[in-house]
């Protein structure tokens, strides 16, 4: 029994050695990469006048302090900071020095739902997020009468893979357990399957951070999903050692 972890970079690597460390077999296949956004450039002129700064990954974070740095400049002290999970609020808090509000559900409801966010009409709200996603928290937001921005602070590029070559090595590898982090890789995934292994796919136990992927996971065809309540490597690492004793 193994479990295929698709997150990338050093979040993915990271979550592989953890379950490893508690003798979970685990297989990195990253959907995507990260790179710096085209709108980057533009987060110098954002974020000193913005009321409030929402944070929707660690990813953004690290762009955005990188960019500042190199511009020789800090985070706004007089902004309100937001971030939709709790690792990224401490990560987001770490390095702005700032207080840093979060939901105790790691989604765009549940952000939505945080007094900072109730009263906000004519005031000037910065998103900062990768290329697309959490459509939800600005319409929601404009609606309220905020005046919203994005700044896509970073891209993520897909990473086209042939499941002829890919899942018979996932079978001979025994895996059993999949994660997956977002809708968007949810979806890449679910396009690069070829029909002859869909059926196998769909019987994986899939893990997913959040409600409303897992009700999408459920709708493309998932039999046994998995809500973590959040996208951090701790409380993926959590449900998969639960879910492992159980099985053992």
């Amino acid at each position: 029994m193994a479990v295929l972890v698709t997150r990338p970079g050093k979040q993915g690597l990271a979550l592989c050695r953890q379950l490893q460390q508690h003798g979970i077999k685990a297989l990195h296949h990253p959907l995507i990469t990260i790179q710096a956004g085209e709108q980057l450039s533009s987060l110098i002129e954002q974020l000193p006048t913005a009321d409030i700064i929402i944070a929707v990954s660690q990813h953004t974070v690290t762009f955005a302090h990188q960019a500042l740095h190199q511009n020789d400049l800090n985070w706004p002290n007089s902004a309100t900071y937001l971030a939709v999970g709790q690792k990224t609020a401490q990560f987001l808090s770490k390095t702005t020095k700032q207080k840093v509000h979060y939901p105790e559900s790691s989604d765009s409801e549940n952000l939505l739902s945080l007094t900072p966010l109730q009263q906000v009409c004519g005031k000037r709200i910065v998103i900062l997020r990768g290329n697309g996603g959490r459509e939800l928290i600005y319409d929601t937001l404009r609606e309220r009468g905020a005046n919203v921005e994005y700044c896509e602070v970073y891209k993520r590029e897909n990473l086209d893979f042939h499941s002829e070559t890919v899942v018979p090595f996932w079978q001979d590898s025994q895996i059993e357990q999949l994660i997956i982090t977002s809708s968007g890789q949810l979806n890449f995934f679910i396009e690069q399957i070829a029909p002859p292994y869909q059926a196998w796919i769909f019987n994986l136990q899939l893990f997913v951070p959040s409600e409303r992927i897992a009700v999408e996971a459920r709708r493309v065809g998932f039999q046994n999903v998995v809500n973590t309540g959040s996208a951090s490597n701790q409380d993926l690492l959590a449900s998969l050692a639960k879910e492992t004793g159980r099985k053992q």
